[in-house]
């Protein structure tokens, strides 16, 4: 399989988990977001919306949009799961991954704060500091309704004893809220998370700064 992605994207890094989580091997071909690699004509003919990450599998199928990505890989390489075995625990799994995949992450990517930057009375744009607290905004209300959900079914990760979907989308937020600088000491439950995920083979092969495109 091929990845088609960036060492920082938050979408990526949730996929190279979910792969590595799978113990599924993979090569990637990487896209510099910050010059536009994306809207290549090449990149264009495999994903359309030109956003990363894309999944080329073995038997030529594309896939795009991460949700729809780590969906496939549930179905089609189903150990270790990373959804639980009954319907409820599945909608609950579901549901914090999209309180992070619908509600936190899209407000905070790179095509959303470059319009932030520019959507000012004065013409001359946000400044750094008014970028970051707006990405903390949507992150912090995101993460106290999440912590009271990992509270209430979490023993060691997001949901029960072993990493599912949920812990996927959430490593790789708590490394964006990182870049916009919030205070994450209200979280420590998604904060103990982070320290197995620190330890864990597949979490840290995943890392950002571990990728081969890394600054």
């Amino acid at each position: 399989m091929i990845l088609h992605g960036y060492w920082r994207s938050g979408t990526s890094y949730r996929t190279r988990i979910a792969l590595n989580l799978k113990k599924l091997e993979y090569r990637q071909a990487p896209l510099d977001l910050r010059t536009g690699a994306q809207k290549s004509e090449a990149y264009l003919r495999l994903n359309p919306q030109g956003l990363v990450p894309a999944l080329e599998t073995d038997d030529g199928l594309v896939l795009t949009q991460s949700p729809a990505i780590l969906e496939w890989l549930e179905e089609t390489h189903p150990e270790p799961p990373l959804l639980p075995s009954d319907a409820a625990g599945r909608a609950q799994v579901r549901a914090m991954a999209a309180l992070i995949g619908c509600d936190i992450h899209p407000l905070n990517n790179l095509r959303v704060l470059k319009a932030v930057r520019g959507l000012t009375s004065d013409g001359m744009g946000a400044d750094q500091t008014s970028v970051d607290a707006w990405a903390g905004q949507w992150i912090i209300d995101g993460f106290t309704a999440l912590e009271t959900l990992v509270v209430r079914h979490g023993d060691g990760w997001c949901f029960g004893g072993a990493p599912t979907l949920a812990d996927c989308y959430l490593i790789p937020q708590l490394y964006s809220a990182r870049r916009f600088h919030v205070d994450l000491a209200a979280f420590p439950r998604l904060l103990e998370i982070e320290a197995r995920a620190e330890v864990h083979p597949a979490f840290i092969a995943a890392l950002p700064e571990n990728q081969p495109d890394a600054d």
